[in-house]
Parts: C-alpha cells; structure tokens; sequence
C-alpha cells in the first residue's frame, strides 16, 4: 500500500509513521512525499511543497508499476495538492482509501486555509473511510466541537449517511479514561474498539499511525471490525511504551515496533533453564542458586545482555511465606519470574483494567481447558503421595478442579463440554503436558514441586494488589485472588511440598527445583499467551453477553445489538461456597470472580 503524506525528519509522523505502521500491521509500504517538512518532537520549524507537477509524477510512478490493494493520505496541504490526489485517485480507484483529514492540529489549530478545508472535506467524501480527530470531524460536519462521545457519533452519523463514506470517531481528544474508537458505517452500523488512556506524552504521530495501519489490515482483507480492533490493540501498545524510546525532548514518538519484538521475542527457542542452572544434587537448600534468571521471552522491555549471560535479579519477598528453608529455597530460585508474572503487560492490564475483555475471554477459555487436563496430574499426584494427609490434600485438589471447570462450563462458556468451542492452545497444551508427565513418571516430591507454581504464583499476584475499586471491571476477579480461604489452600501445598523436599533424595530434590523453575515459566507464558494473538481474533462465545454500555463491552456492536440480538445482561449465577481446602484452581477460575469481572 502507498502512503501520501508529508515527511518527518525526526520519524514520528507522515510518511515515516506511515511506513512503520504498514510494516507493523504486515503490509509492504510505499510512500508518495507531498510536502518536506523541517520537524521535530518539539514542533514545525519549516515546511516545503513540491510543485503539483512532481506529486503527479509520484503518483503515475507508484500505479504504472504497482498494484496497490490499499492508499492512505495525510497531510494535504494546499487545494492544488488535494486536487492532484483526487484526481489520481479518480483516475485509478483504490480498493480501500483511508483518509486522514490533517486539518485541525491537536492544540486546535487550524492547519489549512478556507479554500483547501473545502477541497478536503469534497476529497473525504471519495474516501472508504476517514479518521479525523474530534476537531477535524467538527470541521467536516459543519458543526461544533463534540464534548461527548454521544455527540461525536451523532455528528459522524448524519455525515455518513449523507456522503456514503464511513467515519472512525476516535475520542482520545476527549477527557475520558475509557478510548474508544468507532467506525460508524453508511447504514448507521456501528463497530467499537475500546482501549484505555495512556498517560504519556509520546503521542506525536498517532494519527497517522492509525490510519495506516487501519488501511493496511482493510487491505489485507479484513472486516471493518477487525481491522479496527487490530489498529487500536497496536497502537495502544505503540503508545504504551513510546516513552521508552527516549527520542525528543517534546512529544516523543510511539513505538511502532514494539509488538514486533515482543512477538519475536516470544517465539525464541533458547532454553528456558540452562542444563547446569540447578545441580544435579541438593544436599542443602543453600545449594540451589538465588536469583539468576533470564528475561521470559516477550515479556522483558529490553533484551538480554549482549553476552547472553543470566543477570542477578534482587529476590521478591514471597507474599505467602515459605513453609520452611526448602521451598524458601524454591522461591528464592524462582523469585524473578514470580516478579516477571508481576510486571507483564497481561498481568499489569488486568490489575489496572485495561485489559481488552476479548484477551480476557481467551484466558477463560483457556483456563477450562487447563483446569480439565490439571484435575488428572493432581489426581495422579494425590495416588502417589505416600503421606495420606497429602494425598488427601491432592486429591481434594483434583476434584475442586472439576467442579471449578464443570461451573464455568455451565454459567460462563455456553455448557459446551471444554474442547467443543474453543481448540486447546499450544501454550495450554505444553504446560499441562508438563504437569501430567511428572505427575505420571516422576517421584510424588518432583511432581508435587511442578504443580506448587500454580498455588504460590497466583496468591503473590494476589497479595500484591492494592484496593481494588468497586467499578474495576476484573475487581472480583482480582478479589479472589486475594480470598483468605484461598490463601490458606496456599500454605496447605507449601507444607506438603516443604515435608516432600525434606524427605526427598538429593538427587530427587533437584530434579523437583527444575520443575518448579519450569512451571514457574509455564505460568507466564500461560497469563502470556492472550497478548500474543491478533487482535480482532474471535473470542469464544460465552453463554452470557455484556451490556452494550457496560464496562468493556464487546469490540463489534451494530446500534447495541449483537447478531443474536439485543444485548441483555442477565443476572449471573450464585456462586458455590469455598471448599474448606481450596486449590489454586479457585483463584484461576472460581465463578464469584467471573461475577463482576467485566461480564
């Protein structure tokens, strides 16, 4: 696809915005210059347009040789510059034209003269769809600026209806914390994607990056809806980490690679434990190394150091103390992933609610299926624990599983048996793989270790909340985590791993470390794994809908219905007592968290 737009030096905006956008969003971008731009981070110094002349050879270049599947435009800056567009575009249709009106910049001044406002607003109506910001799109209806997001809709709406070309209302202008941005269609459909607001000042260049990224997915094919969601995800995270790039002392850029890299990092196949991390015996707890971890794979901010060797992570206080110096030992080892599990970008979204509730879902369906699968290694585990105190314990732990999968089944996930919905994940498949196999071929002790990640992890996440507000759309979700019967279920698995290790052979003891290091790892790559699939994915059907105006509603709505109709919200379910003994199973997926998690 072809960008035409104006340049920026500095990389944050125009075309080479546009061109990192198209990359990110997988397409193969070109560019067309319509004016030289002298800019930074801190503002425009000077501005050259090329004679018309020129931007038509541009353009006759680009459609002689190419065949573009989409254009965007940007800065259009004078009426002979839009009149030049048109008429290439007229002469050669795009199948999809994204048009970002650059009349109104973001401290609300006006970027073009009289004349060529007119010719952009004419040039709009050619467009598939247009991205203007708040004051842009006050410009492009005749109407005053929109202080709600009501009325920017109903400003959208009555143009579109009138020019036949759809409108993205983007309400980041305004002072909300929620962001949304909705393609309002021709016929009055509606297709929302919801975001949250980035407190930050690296937003030079969004515009454009949103609408060449938006333009890209059309495209490729995508629906309206899809495509929208994908652009919004990105860019969210683009913004997120924007800062991080340390460019400009004004409004920095975003960070158009970083869901790149994340992903890239994620699919690395490095070990996630080296061969000589823990020794092959444990005469001692001192024995097992403290702290020495590499950054989980798409998860870090910054890559591993250039030798590749493991860095020394300071130790996190475990929230549930350690029932004695061998699982003491245990967390010390394992402390910098509990931290990783703490600052990962689904863990952090979830805390603060900026979790995109089609990512949640994922995790629910995810989460039945996990539950189904681990009932079986904490049964075997329960038949070869020779204590009968903990044996007991397991086994009670295997049936909570159960009961915890067979409710959500029932209330939340339609009653559909596990696998009928939605397929098991390679990352689901791995780390329950992992657990069965030892809890089917290993010592009880090594076993024992490799399913206590499950309990600890989820309770320091836990332990670690501050006061969850009651309008948090995950906050009884969060609350579980937390639950003092769970808490207790907890130290119940410490004791028995602590009597497991102590009893233990040392060669036994670590064999039951590495396994505990590596479920730790399974964990996050299970919370993980959500933030890894496009957005705009379908997520699993759920047996109940959300409200249309509720907290995270759904990313696709057509006037507040679903396409199975209006969207109601019933009452949910009573949710069962907790077991004397809970597992970490009730934290996962206990149905008085789902209650008020966003649902």
């Amino acid at each position: 696809m072809v960008s035409i737009a104006g340049t920026d030096p500095t990389g944050g905006a125009g075309t080479a915005a546009d061109l990192k956008s198209i990359t990110a969003a997988g397409g193969y971008g070109m560019a067309v210059v319509t004016a030289v731009v002298a800019q930074n981070t801190r503002g425009v110094r000077d501005i050259h347009v090329p004679p018309a002349e020129v931007l038509a050879a541009q353009l006759t270049a680009v459609s002689d040789d190419v065949e573009l599947e989409a254009v965007k435009t940007g800065m259009l800056g004078t009426v002979e510059v839009i009149d030049t567009v048109a008429a290439w575009v007229a002469a050669h249709p795009p199948r999809v034209l994204v048009v970002d009106p650059v009349m109104v910049a973001s401290s609300g001044d006006r970027l073009l003269e009289p004349e060529a406002e007119q010719a952009m607003i004419r040039f709009c109506a050619r467009a598939t769809v247009v991205t203007p910001n708040i004051d842009e799109l006050a410009v492009l209806t005749g109407s005053p600026r929109a202080s709600t997001e009501e009325e920017a809709l109903a400003q959208a709406t009555a143009w579109t209806a009138r020019t036949g070309a759809s409108v993205i209302v983007k309400t980041g202008h305004l002072e909300d914390r929620e962001v949304t941005n909705t393609w309002v269609a021709p016929d009055g459909a509606q297709r929302r994607a919801r975001s949250t607001r980035v407190d930050t000042t690296s937003t030079h260049g969004t515009g454009c990056s949103l609408a060449a990224a938006l333009a890209t997915r059309l495209g490729a094919g995508h629906s309206p809806a899809a495509a929208l969601e994908w652009a919004t995800a990105w860019l969210h995270e683009a913004i997120a980490h924007g800062a991080s790039l340390q460019v400009g002392a004004g409004h920095g850029p975003v960070d158009h690679a970083h869901r790149a890299r994340r992903l890239a990092a994620a699919g690395s196949a490095e070990p996630w434990l080296g061969a000589g991390e823990v020794p092959a015996r444990l005469e001692t707890p001192e024995a097992l190394s403290v702290g020495r971890s590499r950054p989980g794979p798409g998860t870090a901010e910054d890559s591993t150091p250039a030798d590749d060797s493991p860095t020394v992570q300071p130790v996190v206080p475990a929230l549930v103390p350690a029932a004695g110096p061998w699982t003491a030992a245990l967390w010390a080892a394992g402390a910098p992933l509990a931290g990783q599990i703490a600052e990962c970008g689904f863990v952090r979204a979830l805390v603060d609610g900026s979790l995109p509730s089609p990512a949640f879902d994922v995790y629910l369906a995810q989460d039945a299926l996990y539950l189904g699968r681990c009932s079986r290694a904490l049964a075997a585990l329960g038949a070869a624990t020779e204590d009968p105190a903990g044996g007991e314990f397991w086994t009670q732990s295997a049936r909570h599983c159960l009961a915890i999968e067979a409710e959500l089944h029932r209330s939340w996930l339609g009653g559909l048996p596990a696998d009928h919905d939605t397929a098991i994940s390679p990352v689901t498949s791995a780390y329950t793989d992992f657990l069965l196999v030892h809890a089917l071929g290993s010592p009880a002790p090594v076993a024992a270790a490799a399913v206590l990640p499950c309990f600890w992890l989820y309770a320091q996440v836990g332990g670690g909340l501050d006061d969850v507000a009651a309008e948090h759309p995950y906050g009884a979700w969060l609350e579980t985590y937390r639950d003092p019967g769970f808490v207790e279920g907890v130290r119940g698995a410490l004791e028995q791993v602590e009597r497991e290790l102590a009893a233990a052979t040392p060669e036994v003891r670590a064999e039951a470390a590495r396994a505990f290091l590596l479920a730790s790892r399974h964990e996050l790559e299970f919370f993980e794994q959500a933030t890894r699939l496009d957005p705009g994915t379908p997520a699993p059907r759920r047996h109940r809908a959300r409200a249309a105006d509720g907290a995270h509603a759904a990313d696709t709505t057509h006037n507040a219905q679903t396409a199975d109709g209006p969207r109601t919200a019933p009452a949910p379910p009573r949710p069962p007592a907790h077991p004397a003994a809970p597992t970490a199973s009730t934290a996962r997926t206990a149905p008085d968290a789902l209650a008020g998690a966003g649902r």
